[in-house]
């Protein structure tokens, strides 16, 4: 095997070699860390290393003889491009949830074989699902073994970066309520302790943020609550004195982050241990030697109802956002055909318009400015070595978002370059046909969210046109970009993703011609009480992106009347909230974007 045309070609034949002397038929290597998140430490990012695909979400599969980088719809393209003489096949799954994997290896093992996966990185629910599929052909999975420890011998170590108070005003819930809240839930439940592992549930429960994740401000750590305190598993030196006996007055101590697996093996006889199994790693239950109560995290669904004054805070955030994007865009049109601009100028431009609003923190995720083809890819994202110019026509799409210590932000819009085809419009006004449909939508309070999903797709079914991606997610609150139990999406519903008001989610149909261009059109909105009757409470969305919507993509003869108002009406909100935070050429291009159609 030639090893020298790809470090990735490399790495597989190393963990091959790995795989065969320690009587393994195969490796799962999941996109995760021992607290399942989305965005990973970089010591947890050995699907990234290993394979070469740097997309967020991807499962790899090391057998002795071949590998496999299952992907959905948003990574196609990309990962073909960066498994390029890796020799690791592609298989394309039709969303981020599915368990093809599981089949594919329950496929490759045999009778007495013996399947590896890192316990501590595998969440509860899809370590039961992959062991009964094994199960099944008689074979079997080994949870104990870190494999990449033995391949990866430069691999990155912990994050050390400082924890840090959310402090009031943003943080309008003290921490001691926020803990009185969830050992109600407990007490419904009827469990004595509840592990927290999720680091989104962790900072929100103790107002505290930190900078161990790319874009979510959020450090490594479990909180282990009990009736009488609570204690926090975090890396030695990241909370300091001060912090620490701010904590100690809320009756929250440190130990060390290790020691989380170790405490919960000594939890008393008869304590009753609440986990979440979709937010829980399969190494930290199987330490548990308490009786389990499972059920969602309290946490999840409380933070996902942001509060009053949390919602004034977001909107001002909204507004110190949008009038950020104002400036980028009113720059961006004059410089272009001026001077030489490229998809990183763009992220460059727009990162330090925002860098210079109050309350800006940093990105919430990956700028994505995609021109033309590279639009055409959902997660798309430019480097130094393979980036488009901005220059000729076509269709730029910047997807982008910032995280503020009032809110998190997350915006999509597509912007014509030089001259627009027919076909482009066509496709844009259908997407924003989608957005607008969604936007407007009244339901019952408890509808589940993935029910909404066809109201954004409507538009585009009837032209039998479609895209790969969900809808919409939950935003956080000065969190996760991507927050549940929320999704608008075609994933199967449950109970937990009951709409209810306070909750924030994301509209963004799209439609994505490879090779040529693509359209996606996103606002965030929140879940607001829409009056009550005898058939029940009714929820609406109050939009708090602000942000003009292109209307030079438009095809008019494609919008309704009662279309044109709604997007008129968002564009004079848009107006009166950014035009007393904007001078000059920003406020000129602002009032140019929003005139009425």
């Amino acid at each position: 095997m030639d090893t020298r045309t790809s470090p990735h070609r490399a790495r597989i034949a190393k963990t091959q070699e790995a795989l065969a002397r320690l009587g393994l038929v195969a490796l799962l290597v999941p996109s995760s860390d021992p607290h399942l998140s989305e965005y990973l430490p970089e010591r947890w990012q050995g699907r990234q290393w290993l394979s070469g695909f740097s997309g967020s979400m991807g499962t790899l599969v090391v057998a002795r003889d071949k590998a496999a980088l299952f992907a959905d719809s948003r990574y196609w393209v990309q990962a073909e491009a960066e498994l390029a003489g890796s020799g690791i096949e592609l298989v394309k799954i039709p969303s981020g949830t599915a368990t093809h994997h599981v089949d594919w290896l329950a496929r490759e093992a045999k009778a007495g074989d013996t399947v590896a996966v890192d316990g501590d990185v595998l969440g509860l629910a899809a370590a039961q699902q992959l062991r009964a599929a094994l199960e099944r052909v008689g074979a079997t999975l080994r949870t104990d073994l870190d494999v990449l420890a033995e391949v990866w011998p430069d691999r990155p170590a912990l994050p050390a970066a400082p924890v840090y108070e959310h402090r009031a005003p943003m943080a309008p819930l003290a921490r001691a309520a926020k803990l009185a809240q969830l050992r109600e839930a407990m007490a419904k439940h009827g469990a004595t302790h509840h592990l927290i592992s999720t680091v989104d549930d962790v900072a929100w429960a103790l107002n505290l943020r930190g900078s161990d994740v790319t874009y979510n401000p959020v450090f490594l750590a479990h909180l282990l609550i009990a009736p009488g305190g609570a204690t926090l598993f975090v890396g030695g030196g990241k909370i300091d004195a001060t912090l620490q006996a701010t904590l100690a007055r809320d009756g929250v101590t440190l130990l060390p982050y290790a020691e989380a697996g170790v405490a919960l093996a000594a939890l008393p006889a008869d304590a009753k241990l609440l986990l979440d199994p979709k937010r829980v790693t399969l190494g930290l239950r199987e330490r548990a030697k308490a009786t389990v109560v499972e059920a969602i995290n309290p946490s999840t669904l409380l933070k996902s109802r942001k509060s009053e004054a949390e919602a004034a805070h977001i909107r001002e955030a909204m507004r110190q956002d949008g009038a950020a994007m104002c400036e980028f865009y009113a720059w961006f049109e004059a410089a272009l055909g001026r001077e030489r601009i490229t998809e990183l100028t763009i992220d460059e431009q727009l990162s330090a318009a925002r860098a210079k609003r109050p309350g800006f923190v940093g990105l919430s995720f990956s700028t994505i400015a995609g021109f033309n083809a590279n639009g055409a890819m959902p997660h798309y994202r430019a480097t130094p070595e393979s980036h488009a110019v901005i220059e000729g026509d076509g269709l730029l799409l910047i997807d982008s978002g910032g995280q503020y210590l009032g809110g998190t932000t997350d915006i999509t819009r597509v912007w014509p370059i030089g001259t627009v085809s027919e076909a482009q419009k066509r496709d844009y006004t259908l997407v924003l046909k989608g957005t607008m449909a969604l936007s407007r939508a009244r339901f019952p309070r408890g509808t589940l969210s993935p029910m909404l999903d066809t109201l954004a797709r409507a538009p585009l079914w009837e032209q039998n046109l479609d895209y790969g991606h969900g809808t919409g997610h939950g935003v956080g609150y000065f969190l996760n970009v991507h927050e549940g139990p929320q999704s608008i999406s075609k994933l199967v519903p449950d109970a937990t993703m009951a709409m209810e008001p306070g909750m924030i989610t994301s509209i963004e149909p799209g439609l994505y011609r490879p090779g040529q261009w693509g359209i996606r059109i996103e606002n965030l909105v929140l879940n607001v009480p829409a009056g009550s009757n005898e058939f029940g409470e009714f929820l609406a969305f109050e939009t708090l992106t602000l942000c003009p919507i292109d209307t030079r993509c438009i095809e008019r003869s494609l919008l309704r009347a009662d279309e044109i108002d709604w997007l008129n009406g968002y564009h004079a909100l848009v107006r009166e909230r950014l035009e007393p935070l904007l001078a000059g050429a920003a406020r000129d291009w602002l009032l140019e974007r929003t005139a009425a159609i």
